[in-house]
């Protein structure tokens, strides 16, 4: 069932807080879902105290996926989550795809598979063709059309370097629809710009899509983060979320020195996950340290043997230390 909220002016951004965009996993062979490992997966993450879960961002392999494939995921998601008893932890479904029209149907689906926001990615398959008009053109006809509040995915590695700048998302923020933009560009002046011009909680959320800029987010005005890395360590990240409002509220600057002391962990392991493999890596890393899933990805990813990067990389070994050190942070927790 859709969580949103609707106010007189539109809908309302997803709260803030640590969302994840869940990886999903196949089974070997086949590449058939694997719903055993993926509802394990999703329960470590609702334990770990995630806001809420983007179900198809790019870690989810969304563009590896059939559109019946798109809509089981969100639909075992949200059963999964509320059998167990974690009806307050928020779906986001990724509904991009390369044409308008198939954005609109994906949206459609999302609603009807229980997702209460959707994160569309620009398209890129013929970006030398598009342009500013065009990019405009397509998230407000599509947010025109979406049962769901939309927001917008900002990710030039794998929207072939289109980068959207704060000019470009500040005009689309206008729209009534459009609540809402998870930056994993990275660009914390980007950052900075939005969230100083619109109120995350009500009116434009601004997510910060890598966790090495999470606290700074935060500082920034912004509403928290969408990252990968909230797979491997979620009790590290809504630590330094409850470190942050603690801050707020008492302004010890202790309180904010802790933060930063784990932020700088999550900075570097960060690093160091996207060095090993980004959605592989991720999924070897799930696989070895918490005991299920495996390294299976859809073509033409590239699957990690992290036991023979360890082996055999002195620079592999030098980035594991640093994943193992918030690894074993969060264990702790």
């Amino acid at each position: 069932m859709s969580t949103t909220t609707q106010t007189p002016s539109g809908l309302l951004p997803p709260p803030p807080g640590v969302y994840v965009p869940a990886v999903l996993f196949f089974h070997r062979g086949s590449e058939d879902i694997d719903e055993e490992a993926y509802g394990k997966h999703i329960l470590r993450l609702a334990e770990g105290g995630v806001t809420g879960i983007l179900i198809q961002g790019s870690n989810g392999e969304a563009q590896h996926l059939s559109h019946s494939e798109r809509s089981r995921t969100i639909a075992f998601a949200r059963k999964t989550l509320d059998e167990a008893g974690f009806h307050h932890v928020l779906i986001i479904a990724g509904t991009g795809a390369q044409s308008a029209r198939e954005t609109k149907e994906l949206c459609v689906q999302a609603k009807e598979s229980g997702a209460g926001w959707v994160l569309v990615l620009t398209p890129s398959t013929w970006a030398p063709a598009m342009g500013v008009e065009s990019i405009i053109k397509f998230h407000r006809e599509v947010a025109d059309a979406s049962p769901l509040p939309y927001m917008i995915y900002n990710f030039p590695t794998v929207t072939a370097g289109i980068d959207l700048d704060s000019d470009l998302i500040s005009s689309l923020a206008t729209h009534p629809n459009i609540v809402g933009t998870k930056l994993s560009c990275g660009n914390v002046g980007k950052i900075q710009r939005l969230s100083s011009s619109f109120d995350s909680k009500s009116d434009f959320a601004t997510f910060a899509g890598k966790s090495d800029v999470f606290l700074h987010t935060l500082l920034s005005g912004g509403a928290g983060t969408i990252a990968a890395l909230v797979n491997l360590v979620p009790k590290i990240h809504t630590r330094i979320y409850q470190l942050f409002r603690e801050y707020q509220e008492t302004k010890n600057a202790k309180v904010l020195e802790e933060a930063f002391v784990l932020q700088a962990k999550l900075s570097a392991a960060d690093w160091g996950v996207s060095k090993i493999g980004g959605v592989g890596g991720v999924k070897a890393i799930v696989a070895r340290e918490f005991g299920y899933g495996n390294t299976v990805v859809r073509g033409p990813l590239r699957e990690v043997d992290l036991l023979g990067l360890l082996e055999k990389s002195e620079q592999g070994r030098r980035w594991w230390k640093e994943v193992e050190e918030v690894l074993r942070i969060e264990k702790s927790l």
